[in-house]
């Protein structure tokens, strides 16, 4: 009997002790949070691409040299080894735009206008965006993973160790070859995709080749040009500074190389995409009103 008694005090002593709060987390300070973590990382990332400018332009006016091997090592690894696939996919890419613009064409006789369609597509945006997605692919998670490792083994403080700038040493040299050999790479994969819009031209238009290059660049003006090559520099300085950052704040074991470069290649394409659109809303603006 005094054990249930004992018992029953217990429980009722435990029933008005004071329980822990339970804090839920509102919509407003998730949001909050993560525009905060999301605006710190923009300033990481600026001051990361200022550094690497101030290598790149200033530093060798110092009595600094800039290491030129190393960035033409880059725009090798870059460049020439992203020729293969980007080739092969902008052909693709050209060939769908060519039918999806002659499926709708085609229903208001207006099938010579599909050059056109190709041309100004492929150069004011998917031939940047597809090239640097390629990259992204390519380079930028390539990026994040040689400097994690070096990270996790140290190696980075080593170069501390020796004087070396980090950034001069290894960020530097990739944002030169980046902002090189992007321009190059759209180049190439705007006239790849005027080529797969022209295979269907040739065979399903009624376009010869030379009629159709003739239209193409009839239907193309300076800025559709220039514009596409804007947009691939900045999203080179994108993929190198998202690629270099993740990869100089990768933590300690090999796990976490592997979630520095997966986190590189999400956040790269998130703001290639809204650089993009940064980009083509301004072009709109301030484009010349017929």
């Amino acid at each position: 009997m005094a054990r249930k008694k004992r018992r029953s005090a217990a429980f009722s002593r435990s029933l008005l002790a004071p329980q822990p709060e339970i804090r839920l987390v509102s919509v407003t300070e998730t949001v909050g949070q993560a525009t905060i973590d999301g605006l710190a990382y923009l300033g990481d990332l600026t001051i990361l691409t200022g550094r690497s400018l101030h290598a790149v332009v200033i530093a060798p006016f110092q009595g600094q040299r800039m290491r030129v091997e190393r960035a033409i090592h880059q725009a090798m690894a870059v460049g020439v080894g992203a020729i293969p696939i980007l080739s092969l996919i902008s052909f693709f890419i050209g060939t769908i735009l060519a039918l999806q613009s002659a499926y709708e064409l085609r229903r208001f006789g207006a099938m010579e206008f599909v050059a056109n369609a190709v041309a100004v597509s492929m150069t004011r945006e998917l031939g940047p965006l597809m090239t640097a997605i390629v990259v992204i692919g390519r380079s930028g998670s390539a990026f994040a993973a040689e400097i994690g490792t070096m990270k996790v083994n140290e190696e980075i403080d080593a170069l501390q160790t020796m004087a070396l700038d980090p950034v001069h040493f290894l960020v530097a040299p990739k944002f030169v070859a980046m902002a090189l050999m992007l321009p190059c790479l759209t180049t190439w994969a705007d006239f790849m995709g005027v080529l797969g819009g022209s295979a269907f031209g040739v065979a399903g238009a009624g376009f010869t080749f030379s009629s159709y290059i003739r239209t193409t660049l009839s239907a193309l003006v300076f800025r559709d040009i220039i514009t596409g090559l804007i947009k691939s520099v900045m999203f080179g300085m994108v993929i190198t500074a998202v690629g270099c950052q993740e990869g100089l704040s990768t933590g300690l074991g090999a796990e976490q190389v592997g979630r520095s470069t997966t986190s590189a290649v999400v956040k790269s394409i998130f703001l290639v995409v809204l650089v993009d659109l940064v980009f083509t809303m301004l072009f709109y603006l301030t484009a010349p009103h017929s």
